[in-house]
């Protein structure tokens, strides 16, 4: 008491007497911290020298992260170690040749945004809460929106990937044809079926089978404007009522995309709700040059865009936006938690957008995007584009330079499809089936290796492919050649 300190105060077995976390100690391991995730996860982590990966067998990995949690904890510096094990056995996939999936490199910008948002640790919900935040998603959706041409405007909400936007999407084209699904129920409903294309996401069934649709009310359809009008007045006659048609703007695995103009003019003709699934190719809307791939988006109901994947915001990163000025998402997705959204706030409570989400917790992703698109700006965005088109051109006549190579097909955008065939192979009769075990061996050697990482699939009745994807500015044409080189070298002998 002389000293000022008030005595302990004993609630439930448990002494209460100031904060039990010592600020000091925590703020040395911070510092001790930080330099070894600048060093090892970012510089090192983005070094064309360095590994793409360090691969250990599950097992192998098992024993050395030592992953039992234990009743008491440890000290900092094995946690700093810990914090280092993690780094060295993690894929590194801002590295200049990591190829393997839809997102790659590191922004600078948008990494910084990640560190603010996860240093502050908002919740998307209402703007008493989240202010900066919810004002930074609203601006970049509607930059976005005009992007896409929606002269009179939209409405949208980021979601935790591009399958739960797809999901959105059919929940809001579902909703939109029959409301009093909302309240009554699947029972209320006639027999619903929907369209898609036949290159789109597996979240389109996921999505079906989810929302109580059904897998068999999907009905996968060539790009074949006549065949798609047959189909739906088929079964218009057969009593389902066709309610939405999925586009796909940029395949996962070919990089194709849908003709929107034809297949709006079919979703105008039979009132269905038209979603493009531009995730990936939704990229190319920032470039003049090659924004045709998505002529007619513009006429869409909806779209799904993923800045994570082509403009490299960092994942996740997922917009989901609505040709609609009426609220529509509102409508369809609200509850009304009065313990979040009450009305009679001191300030504006249209600016609590949390309602329109199907989450409640939800994370600030658009900050990132906004951060690196006030860094470089549209036409940086813009350049990032053009230059990764550019450099899958430069690779698909590379790969037609070269023995051994074939290309699936020539690209539309990023996803350079080919083949390897090693010399013994080379003089055999044409045909894939001899291939088909090549892709799988290579990757093996690549990744036991560390060299680079490289994708592959079959796909419908073509063998295993490698399909190489372009993103980021970091890569060269050097690494292209060291593509090609390394595959060749890891696969001569096969």
């Amino acid at each position: 008491l002389l000293s000022g300190k008030r005595p302990p105060v004993l609630v439930d077995g448990v002494t209460l007497n100031g904060p039990t976390l010592d600020i000091r100690e925590a703020e040395s391991f911070l510092r001790d911290a930080m330099p070894i995730i600048m060093e090892e996860a970012v510089w090192k982590a983005t070094d064309v020298k360095e590994k793409v990966c360090e691969w250990r067998s599950p097992e192998q990995l098992k024993d050395l992260l030592d992953l039992e949690l234990r009743e008491g904890g440890e000290a900092h510096p094995q946690i700093l170690q810990r914090c280092r094990d993690a780094i060295r056995y993690s894929v590194k996939t801002g590295h200049p040749l990591f190829f393997n999936q839809l997102y790659a490199g590191m922004d600078p910008y948008s990494l910084v945004g990640r560190f603010i948002t996860e240093a502050i640790n908002p919740s998307l919900y209402t703007y008493e809460v989240a202010p900066v935040f919810l004002l930074t998603e609203e601006a970049v959706l509607q930059k976005m929106i005009e992007i896409i041409g929606w002269q009179e405007g939209g409405d949208g909400i980021f979601s935790p990937g591009g399958s739960v936007s797809n999901m959105y999407a059919v929940n809001v084209a579902r909703y939109h044809h029959c409301p009093d699904v909302k309240v009554l129920g699947l029972s209320a409903l006639p027999r619903l079926v929907m369209f898609t294309s036949q290159e789109c996401h597996y979240s389109v069934a996921k999505a079906a089978a989810f929302l109580g649709i059904g897998t068999n009310n999907v009905y996968v359809i060539p790009s074949d404007k006549r065949y798609a009008a047959y189909c739906c007045l088929l079964l218009v006659t057969a009593g389902a009522l066709p309610f939405m048609v999925n586009a796909t703007a940029g395949t996962t695995v070919l990089g194709a995309f849908d003709p929107l103009e034809e297949i709006a003019d079919i979703c105008e003709r039979h009132n269905l709700w038209m979603h493009v699934d531009a995730c990936w190719g939704g990229g190319a809307l920032m470039s003049k040059k090659h924004r045709y791939l998505l002529q007619g988006i513009h006429r869409a109901n909806s779209v799904a865009w993923n800045p994570h994947k082509m403009l490299m915001a960092g994942l996740q990163c997922c917009a989901f936006m609505v040709r609609d000025k009426t609220n529509l998402l509102q409508r369809c997705h609200s509850a009304q938690a009065s313990y979040l959204f009450q009305q009679d706030k001191f300030y504006d409570v249209s600016y609590d957008t949390g309602d329109k989400s199907i989450q409640c917790s939800r994370k600030p992703d658009a900050f990132k995007f906004w951060l690196m698109w006030k860094a470089i700006g549209t036409k940086g965005l813009e350049e990032r584009v053009d230059r990764a088109l550019a450099m899958a051109r430069y690779l698909a006549e590379e790969i037609k330079k070269r023995d051994g190579f074939r290309l699936v097909m020539e690209p539309e955008y990023t996803n350079v499809c080919f083949w390897y065939i090693p010399p013994s192979l080379r003089d055999m009769a044409d045909g894939p089936e001899f291939w088909r075990n090549v892709a799988p061996v290579v990757k093996e050697r690549m990744m036991k290796k560390g060299s680079m990482m490289v994708g592959y699939q079959p796909h419908g009745d073509k063998a295993n492919f490698f399909r190489q994807i372009i993103i980021s500015p970091q890569v060269s044409r050097e690494d292209m050649d060291f593509l090609l080189d390394q595959i060749h070298s890891l696969g001569m002998d096969l």
